[in-house]
């Protein structure tokens, strides 16, 4: 299911909330209004809006006479129209992560300009995935990765092994970059209780 963009540069079209609508459709067809405002965050009168789109443009049918029985089926022109922009979705999704891999890795070759060699990421989630990928467009070398939490200690990643914040002070990168978007000053000041002063500290805004 794709989840619908409540940020402030990511605003959802109407191309994409119709497509919100029309897989939730495609995943229950016994679903209810209601539920599908609740998943696409959408109101109720804006779900009622797109289905009767969906129905005079013959991309949607519905059976059933009452809310017990009612479901919605996409008729094969819709289900081709579903597949048709899914497809166009998903390349403007690769194409925002291709440019965004290709500004954090020209900003890690400032970092190795300045003379950082070996970095570890705080921080095991998606974020810290985009700048592995951006790593990898560089000469810096990914020595370490470190969490907080309990559960992502000890689960691989991309070769290394998720470790406890402390395992710092052990492997002593020349810079940490904090790739979680919560709490970075908070990690911040636990990470620069943990190395000496000469190991560097990257923020995520710095990214």
């Amino acid at each position: 299911m794709i989840s619908p963009f409540n940020f402030r540069f990511l605003s959802p079209t109407k191309l994409f909330r119709r497509l919100s609508v029309m897989m939730t459709i495609n995943e229950d067809p016994r679903t209810s209004q209601h539920a599908i405002g609740k998943k696409t965050h959408l109101s109720g009168a804006m779900v009622n809006n797109y289905i009767k789109q969906l129905i005079s443009g013959k991309l949607l049918s519905i059976s059933g006479k009452t809310n017990r029985t009612r479901s919605y089926h996409l008729t094969e022109l819709g289900r081709g129209v579903l597949r048709t922009d899914l497809l166009s979705y998903s390349a403007e999704i690769v194409q925002l992560y291709g440019s965004v891999k290709r500004e954090i890795a020209g900003i890690l070759n400032t970092f190795y300009a300045e003379g950082v060699r070996t970095v570890a990421l705080y921080g095991a989630a998606e974020t810290a995935e985009v700048v592995h990928a951006a790593l990898k467009e560089t000469d810096l070398v990914m020595i370490g990765v470190v969490d907080s939490d309990p559960v992502k200690q000890g689960n691989p990643f991309n070769g290394l092994m998720v470790q406890p914040p402390e395992t710092l002070r052990r492997i002593a990168p020349d810079a940490v970059i904090i790739t979680s978007f919560g709490r970075q000053e908070e990690i911040y000041a636990d990470v620069r209780r943990l190395v000496s002063d000469d190991i560097e500290i990257k923020r995520l805004s710095d990214i």
